[in-house]
């Protein structure tokens, strides 16, 4: 009699033992490592296949920078109407596009890139750009600067990117922000941008170009000025 009695209490606790076991095992895979994880990086962008983030090589003048949003702001200055101070959530407080974009550097690689960002145009229109300022100089947190032609900003709608293959810029790609001058090569491409000047000087020359490598930069011509 008390085997029997034995052998109907646990037929009636294994079923429980069971469910309380399946239980505990879904609350773990809903727990915290299940919620840590973060955005994943894009690697196809409406049919298109996209390079890694990782693809991208750095080649820097003074390695990657890393960018305190307490303090950092963008400045646009210049031969403006209005100059501008602004935060990096103001920035964003821009409209925003997406684009895929190679870039290609004189180095021999390239990466095919989903960006996300806010038109440089859009925050020029909002400092108001005077009469004679046909050049756009742009500055980066570690002293290189490069330039393009206004008209070449407004006829590509060139962008002023934060987010890479649906993932916030990372430090060595330039967070917060990092200019997508297409069809240009990569030394157009400024990183870590953190103020963008307005200016009369078409002799102007950054880093590179001052350097010898080709102020247009357009990537279908030469790397080097003749």
């Amino acid at each position: 009699m008390r085997q029997r009695g034995a052998r109907r209490a646990l037929s009636r606790i294994i079923p429980l033992m069971a469910a309380w076991l399946v239980v505990a095992c879904a609350g773990a895979g809903s727990g915290p490592s299940a919620a840590s994880s973060g955005p994943v990086e894009i690697r196809q962008y409406q049919g298109q296949n996209l390079s890694a983030i990782s693809d991208i090589l750095e080649t820097d003048i003074a390695g990657p920078q890393h960018v305190s949003l307490d303090t950092y702001r963008l400045k646009v200055s210049g031969l403006v109407n209005k100059p501008l101070e602004l935060t990096y959530d103001q920035v964003l407080g821009y409209d925003h596009f997406s684009k895929v974009v190679t870039l290609r550097c004189v180095d021999g690689w390239d990466a095919t890139i989903l960006w996300e960002g806010v038109r440089i145009t859009d925050i020029l229109a909002a400092a108001g750009v005077r009469d004679g300022a046909p050049v756009v100089i742009f500055h980066a947190v570690d002293g290189y600067t490069s330039s393009l032609p206004l008209a070449y900003l407004q006829a590509n709608d060139i962008l002023l990117a934060y987010n890479i293959n649906g993932l916030t810029l990372p430090a060595e790609q330039g967070f917060p922000f990092m200019v997508v001058a297409e069809s240009k090569w990569g030394y157009k491409w400024v990183k870590w941008v953190d103020g963008i000047e307005l200016s009369s000087d078409t002799s102007y020359r950054g880093y590179w170009e001052s350097r010898g490598y080709d102020n247009n930069g357009d990537g279908s011509g030469p790397m080097f000025e003749p």
